[in-house]
């Protein structure tokens, strides 16, 4: 009976807000708001900004090719363990760090992203990394 009775409040509620729904003049419209006019399942994007000549900001010619590791102890070790996740371009495009940074790093790798570097390995990885790219190091 209360599935009845619930049922038929639901029609009730219904039948009354019709007339209301009505007076909006656009079918399936709940609620009136501002509704910008456009073609569905479209976005609208913004219009070209032309740049000036004269600007500022000025980006250099990017690289064509990506660098390589630099030659060293420990290369082939760098190449089997950091490629597993990402590209080495990743070392090689990063700004000269300090060596403590080339550490914790590594461990960052291990540690949070799970890189799968043995211990007896780890130490190679950072002296590597510490001989050749660090500011003193970093050849240019």
């Amino acid at each position: 009976m209360k599935k009845i009775i619930c049922v038929l409040i639901g029609l009730l509620v219904i039948a009354l807000n019709k007339p209301l729904l009505a007076k909006t003049g656009l079918p399936g419209l709940v609620r009136s708001g501002q509704y910008s006019k456009g073609i569905l399942h479209s976005i609208i994007q913004p219009d070209f900004i032309q740049q000036s000549l004269d600007s500022i900001y000025n980006v250099g010619p990017y690289p064509l090719y990506t660098p390589e590791l630099t030659p060293g102890e420990g290369r082939e070790i760098i190449q089997g363990y950091c490629d597993l996740c990402h590209s080495v371009t990743y070392i090689t495009m990063q700004p000269p760090l300090p060596a403590a940074t080339w550490e914790d790093e590594v461990y960052k790798m291990i540690n949070t992203y799970g890189a799968l570097i043995p211990e007896d390995e780890i130490k190679k990885v950072i002296t590597y990394l510490q001989a050749h790219y660090t500011p003193e190091t970093r050849n240019q």
